[in-house]
């Protein structure tokens, strides 16, 4: 099931005003999020436009774990955060989804909780695909 208002479902332009894709996972896709104040913040998107993780099955939810899990354990290993969060959201775009958001100590926002989209530090073309092309080969 798609809905062709999301940008998760059809990428292109309604993807690209936040993401990059990366490629796709076993039941969801990893999205390399535009605003990188948080080096490495990704979103592992699932497969299909459902709201909820109890929209789909135990099985689809624990490959959809699985998904994040491993998007997380390649953050980690390229990017080397303090900590990692992990936010469900989806009030204004209802597809499930999971922002993994690294967090640096001594860096901005620390200790608290990570700002949606601050708007601070957007990248060259250049600089999303070397960073693409380190999650890739972590994965």
């Amino acid at each position: 099931m798609k809905d062709c208002n999301c940008g998760y479902c059809v990428g292109g332009e309604p993807l690209a005003k936040f993401g990059i894709k990366i490629c796709d996972l076993n039941v969801s896709q990893l999205i390399l999020f535009k605003e990188q104040s948080k080096p490495g913040r990704c979103i592992v998107a699932y497969k299909d436009h459902v709201s909820e993780i109890i929209n789909i099955s135990d099985e689809e939810r624990n490959a959809f774990f699985a998904d994040v899990t491993k998007a997380a354990k390649a953050i980690h290993k390229v990017f080397a955060p303090g900590k990692l969060n992990y936010g469900m959201y989806g009030d204004t775009g209802c597809h499930l989804h999971v922002h993994l958001c690294p967090k640096y100590e001594g860096g901005d926002e620390w200790g608290g909780t990570f700002t949606m989209n601050p708007g601070k530090t957007y990248l060259s073309d250049e600089e999303y695909q070397e960073m693409i092309e380190k999650i890739k080969a972590a994965l």
